[in-house]
């Protein structure tokens, strides 16, 4: 069955078409790479997705695609809030880390379940039993999100600074919080960039296990081929915004359209 389907997407911004026409579908349990060169339009795509396209326009409305529409598990979620589409189930990482630095490693996974959570303002206030309770619980599941990581993010480490941490561990804090979110759909937007060859074949086992373990179904945005090969149950390929192709990653490595993408077209073709 397919989790998240996606039909004509496009977007534009001041004349530059991002997206142009991106017909796109995620199937329960899945794997998906989205790869491509620079500028193809991937991270804007996971915007469209999240809701979290930038704002091109009046303040008073929020910006949305263009054109098509974006169903997750049969629900149409364009223009939606990001804390709407993320209360549905999906959650997502960032190119560029995007963790709160002063707090504590287990206080940035806690504050991603409070989009879950049922107390209101006056029981925060009062620290009411039910509110102590229920902060428990999200401590409680923080603990154990934070295990999946192995030693990594656990032990004296709840209690650190995230600004502490090493980049690598920053970025699995960061999978973390999404996850903490209790998603079904994790989008990871380049989750081994920055990463040293032993960190990204670890990142590359978790994200499997995420999927064998978790049950979670996973996009992935992703530069690293060795990654894209190891996780990938279907790669879809997109350039200056359109889909290019779209298959395992054999058939799309070998895809003379990929390979013209990412190295250019011979310059001496057609000369004599």
């Amino acid at each position: 069955m397919s989790l998240l389907v996606i039909e004509q997407l496009e977007k534009s911004f001041g004349g530059l078409k991002a997206i142009g026409g991106i017909d796109f579908h995620v199937d329960e349990g899945e794997i998906v790479s989205v790869i491509g060169p620079n500028g193809a339009g991937k991270t804007t795509f996971f915007n469209a997705i999240s809701g979290m396209l930038p704002s091109t326009g009046s303040s008073e409305h929020r910006p949305i695609p263009d054109f098509g529409t974006i169903k997750f598990m049969g629900e149409n979620i364009t223009g939606l809030a990001p804390s709407e589409i993320t209360r549905l189930g999906i959650a997502r990482t960032f190119q560029n880390v995007r963790l709160f630095p002063n707090m504590t490693v287990l206080e940035n996974v806690m504050v991603a379940q409070h989009s879950r959570s049922r107390q209101g303002v006056w029981g925060t206030i009062l620290q009411t039993p039910a509110f102590r309770k229920e902060e428990r619980k999200i401590e409680d599941r923080a603990k154990e999100v934070l295990g999946f990581f192995g030693s990594r993010l656990v032990g004296y480490r709840f209690d650190q600074p995230a600004y502490v941490l090493s980049y690598a561990n920053r970025r699995r804090l960061e999978i973390a919080r999404a996850m903490a979110t209790d998603p079904t759909l994790l989008l990871l937007d380049e989750p081994t960039a920055g990463m040293n060859p032993r960190e990204t074949g670890e990142l590359t086992g978790l994200i499997n296990r995420m999927r064998d373990e978790l049950g979670l179904t996973i996009v992935v945005i992703e530069h690293e081929m060795r990654v894209v090969r190891d996780v990938s149950d279907r790669v879809v390929v997109l350039d200056h915004g359109v889909k290019i192709a779209e298959g395992s990653y054999e058939e799309v490595s070998t895809n003379e359209d990929v390979i013209e993408a990412y190295l250019g077209r011979d310059t001496d073709e057609g000369s004599p």
